[in-house]
């Protein structure tokens, strides 16, 4: 039976090339990641955004490894920069908006509920109420084990060690990737190796919500609204302006993670974070104006780490 006669509509309209382009796609191992990225540069003159994304999503379905809807999401994205057009005449083409606009309404709905860094506080099972450094003993509790570990004086003065070898260290850092490292360096986007990449980063066990606009008190309260949605394990204030909320994700799909950090965003949390390599502030840790990187939440729930 002729496969096109059965094809989407959308499908039966693209030219010869691509039905054989997609007809056809690569093997896990074999350039997945490379080929979307190619389909998609010539898909963007037939279909809106959207529906190449759904398109690529079920042609590699079955490739032999999970292709996650980012990877997809990026691919489409990536490519309108320099995708093929029909005519030169043609209208720029626009974006997906990856992240979501921030919805005021809800936001100031959440923070009028009243709660703040007090009861944030108030809420933790673990409390700090001494001045000691308890740095150590709280990265023990969000990293069990002897796992590598990403963390940084500053953007510029860092490196990949074990956790052991970073123990009496840590206290003087500011920055930590907030995931297990897979590997002591890797290669950055530029080809460089590095002990801070994306490609030596391991699977995402924390994701790092930050809000830096508004008052402590309104990011408490917004920490506190979404830990009904993932658990909170960690609290972190920046030594300036912001809290960071370390929520536990490991295990759960990136599917459903994604849906989780698209809605902190539309709350104001910082998209940046995303990236599974970005630094966030090492809880307990010294900021470089000195200032304490106090913790107001700490979770008594065991992680592990196998």
């Amino acid at each position: 039976m002729n496969s096109r006669l059965n094809a989407p509509r959308q499908c039966r309209e693209l030219p010869p090339f691509l039905h054989d382009l997609l007809s056809s796609p690569p093997r896990a191992g074999k350039g997945v990641h490379d080929w979307l990225f190619r389909v998609a540069r010539h898909l963007h003159a037939h279909l809106p955004a959207s529906e190449i994304v759904a398109l690529l999503e079920s042609r590699v379905a079955h490739c032999g490894r999970v292709v996650t809807w980012k990877e997809i999401l990026d691919a489409v994205q990536n490519s309108i920069a320099c995708a093929w057009q029909l005519n030169h005449d043609a209208a720029p083409m626009t974006t997906l908006s990856k992240w979501p606009a921030v919805n005021r309404e809800q936001r100031e709905a959440i923070i009028k509920n009243g709660y703040g860094l007090a009861d944030l506080w108030e809420l933790s099972p673990i409390r700090i109420e001494d001045n000691q450094e308890h740095t150590e003993e709280i990265v023990d509790r969000l990293f069990p084990g002897n796992p590598l570990l990403c963390c940084g004086e500053s953007n510029s003065v860092f490196d990949t060690k074990s956790r052991e070898d970073w123990r009496g260290h840590l206290a003087n850092c500011q920055l930590i990737v907030p995931s297990p490292m897979s590997a002591r360096t890797g290669l950055t986007k530029v080809g460089k190796e590095s002990a801070h990449a994306l490609a030596n980063t391991g699977p995402r066990h924390f994701l790092v919500c930050e809000f830096d606009t508004g008052t402590t008190d309104e990011h408490a309260a917004l920490l506190i609204h979404l830990a009904g949605y993932a658990p909170l394990v960690c609290a972190v204030h920046s030594g300036g302006k912001s809290l960071h909320g370390w929520f536990y994700v490991r295990g759960q799909t990136e599917e459903k993670v994604l849906k989780f950090f698209h809605y902190s965003v539309s709350l104001g949390a910082d998209s940046r974070l995303w990236t599974p390599c970005q630094f966030c502030r090492m809880p307990d840790g010294t900021r470089d104006n000195g200032k304490r990187q106090a913790v107001f939440f700490l979770s008594s729930r065991p992680l592990e780490l196998t």
